[in-house]
């Protein structure tokens, strides 16, 4: 049923507008050393993935049609980002216990950060205002960071293509 109503709604996600945060972080900035709780409790860093390539993804809310498209996009792309040397991470301010039970739902093979203190959402700048029919709100904007080996930025994706989102990954990284 979640998979009927996100290929019903999930095409809507273009009418969210967010006004871009200043302080969001850009290509060829180091990523901040921050630890936050995956889905099962453990503290994960990013230093954890020193030496990898990472998609970390910004997202709104486990279980909603647009996040759900794009979890299961990447979730169906795994094989490919990993051949590729690529890891997965999502961060939304949703709780432990969501994550465990979104990641059960459909089949998620990569970790989901619950920071629900706001400690990589604010640091990465991806906090702000956006707008939905017209009424204003504060959210998390989807971005994807795409880091380096190195702990620095590659690239960031804002306009997220939820429902081929580890196709753009591939092709913003050139791979």
């Amino acid at each position: 049923m979640s998979r009927l109503i996100a290929t019903l709604i999930g095409p809507l996600g273009f009418l969210v507008r967010q006004k871009r945060n200043d302080n969001m972080l850009q290509a060829g900035e180091r990523v901040p050393d921050i630890s936050v709780p995956d889905q099962e409790g453990n503290a994960i860093s990013l230093a954890d993935f020193s030496g990898k390539k990472v998609a970390l993804y910004f997202y709104p809310k486990d279980n909603t049609p647009t996040c759900t498209e794009q979890a299961c996009s990447l979730r169906d792309g795994t094989a490919q980002l990993l051949k590729k040397g690529i890891v997965v991470v999502g961060v939304s301010a949703d709780s432990t216990t969501r994550h465990r039970n979104f990641i059960r739902k459909f089949s998620l093979p990569f970790p989901l950060l619950a920071d629900v203190d706001h400690h990589l959402i604010d640091a990465f700048g991806v906090w702000g205002e956006k707008q939905l029919f017209g009424r204003k709100y504060m959210g998390i904007h989807r971005t994807t960071f795409l880091i380096n080996e190195d702990g620095t930025i590659a690239h960031v994706i804002t306009k997220v293509d939820a429902a081929h989102h580890a196709a753009q990954i591939l092709q913003t990284w050139g791979l």
